[in-house]
């Protein structure tokens, strides 16, 4: 085996990673409430409140509600994955942490390197829509922001088949302002960001179950008919549309991976994990069907591709007060997932920096709150810089790719220990059982995500190539350059300072170790 195969495929053992989780410094005060509550935080946001309205007006028509359902059955999959994992291995780092305990280095850094995309293009996403519904509130107060701080320099357009992009003339200021409040509060420490998240959590949801209460009052079922409309070529509607609006709010889920980041500062992570990450992933999809389902009845499904469809459902009812409160809802609504998606992405971030595959900047902690201060500006910047140029619809498509490759490792990382680990205590196991192959164990539950993870990337996939192959390029581009730029980073840092790098073979891989040969 070469050195550099030997290096990729060099693992971080088990028993380094719960040594690790003793003196990583963080403080532990999340309880399986507060996990909850940080799921929801970060899952009720863009999915309900932004990409609802361009799935439905773009590709699924009222059929988003199926949409939802497809996405919400591979989180739920992928979601059980996690809880597994998450009780084996509760440290900080999520999936990046199992990557690396089970598949190496490599696998490691290409997950790091996913959800570094997965989260900072769903931060710029967050904040672009939380920049239009902030528009929209004080535009109805009288208070007209100029569109040149507003909107992003790229602009999303319909056209035949799906949509194109072009060039604008905004920079969108507002957008980047908000990613630089979440920031600094989060630098201020976790248990002030996790009550400040609690109460904007319980607003927005209170907000959420007024629409529906409201807004079902005011469906009109002509709005639901045809409820799949036909399919316009391409992913415009049909089949095909229901599973390409599915892929587009497919990030919209990804709260629950952000449980996952905080496993070192939970104060019984066995316990607890499995619980905040099942339960707010069933809370969210509950409320995601609700609000869509009133959301295409109150307005015609072609009228909410905008990056703010409640507040056109909402103006479609005729209660002009009723309106404020639900944009006002709205904006603190994306606050919170902001806040906790900044959050989950600077611990990636600080477990990556930690192993030496990222500059140590990322793993210093604050002197006084004991939070990796720089990393979350750094992170927050990156995320500012999509949102400054970058519409919705892109972020959000660039998003469910990364999102999808992660969550396909992350259950590869459970049939792999299963068959390398069995003596792990595992307080949650993924339910329904498995088969062999030769002696290798395959669950069915893990399987499960693969394919529907898989089935949600690719519509993405085939639409990012047809746009490069008809003349619109961006998307692909964007996704080779940040492909490039992740082997470049590795090669020239990551490869030299990885803290695995200082250990032989026999110490610093488990692929060594008998147990590891183990079926």
């Amino acid at each position: 085996m070469s050195r550099l195969a030997a290096r990729l495929l060099r693992r971080k053992s088990v028993e380094r990673l719960a040594a690790e989780r003793e003196i990583h410094g963080l403080d532990r005060t999340l309880g399986p409430a507060s996990l909850v509550l940080l799921g929801v935080g970060c899952i009720i946001g863009a999915g309900v409140y932004v990409m609802t309205g361009a799935a439905a007006a773009q590709y699924a028509g009222p059929a988003v509600i199926l949409s939802f359902v497809l996405a919400g059955a591979a989180c739920a999959f992928t979601g059980l994955c996690y809880a597994e994992l998450a009780s084996v291995l509760p440290v900080a780092g999520s999936s990046y942490s199992y990557a690396y305990a089970s598949l190496g280095e490599g696998a490691a850094w290409v997950l790091g390197w996913l959800l570094m995309l997965e989260y900072g293009l769903a931060g710029a996403a967050l904040a672009v829509g939380l920049s239009s519904y902030l528009s929209s509130l004080l535009a109805g107060m009288g208070v007209h922001l100029p569109a040149v701080i507003a909107t992003s320099f790229v602009q999303a357009r319909e056209a035949p088949g799906g949509v194109a992009f072009s060039m604008g003339g905004g920079v969108n200021l507002v957008a980047v302002a908000a990613l630089a409040a979440a920031a600094l509060l989060l630098v201020r420490g976790v248990a002030e960001s996790a009550l400040a998240n609690a109460i904007l959590v319980t607003v927005k949801l209170g907000i959420l179950v007024a629409f529906v209460a409201v807004g079902a009052q005011s469906v009109d079922p002509h709005n639901w008919t045809p409820f799949v409309p036909p399919n316009q070529g391409g992913f415009s509607y049909g089949a095909p549309g229901v599973f390409r609006a599915a892929s587009m709010l497919f990030f919209a889920y990804l709260g629950f991976e952000t449980v996952s980041t905080a496993a070192s500062e939970a104060r019984d992570p066995q316990k607890d994990m499995p619980i905040g990450i099942l339960g707010s992933l069933l809370v969210c999809t509950v409320v995601y069907v609700a609000v869509a389902a009133v959301l295409t009845g109150v307005a015609p499904y072609r009228s909410l591709g905008v990056a703010d469809p409640i507040a056109v459902a909402v103006d479609h009812m005729g209660r002009p007060g009723f309106a404020g409160l639900v944009k006002l809802g709205a904006v603190m609504g994306l606050s919170s997932v902001l806040l906790v998606n900044t959050y989950g992405h600077s611990r990636i971030c600080f477990a990556m920096s930690r192993d030496g595959l990222l500059p140590g900047v990322f793993g210093r902690l604050h002197s006084v709150r004991r939070t990796p201060w720089l990393g979350t500006l750094a992170v927050a910047a990156a995320a500012a810089i999509g949102a400054a140029l970058l519409p919705i619809s892109l972020l959000g498509d660039l998003v469910s790719v990364g999102t999808g490759l992660a969550f396909c490792i992350v259950a590869m990382s459970v049939i792999w220990l299963r068959n390398t680990r069995p003596d792990l205590a595992r307080t949650f196991r993924v339910p329904l059982g498995g088969f062999r192959v030769r002696g290798l164990w395959i669950g069915w539950t893990p399987l499960a995500a693969i394919v529907l993870c898989l089935t949600m990337v690719g519509p993405v996939v085939i639409d990012v190539v047809r746009k490069a192959l008809s003349g619109d390029p961006l998307p692909a581009a964007i996704l080779i350059l940040y492909a490039l730029a992740g082997v470049l980073i590795y090669a020239a840092w990551g490869y030299r300072h990885s803290a695995l790098s200082g250990l032989d073979e026999a110490d610093g891989a488990e692929v060594n170790r008998p147990e590891a040969r183990r079926v």
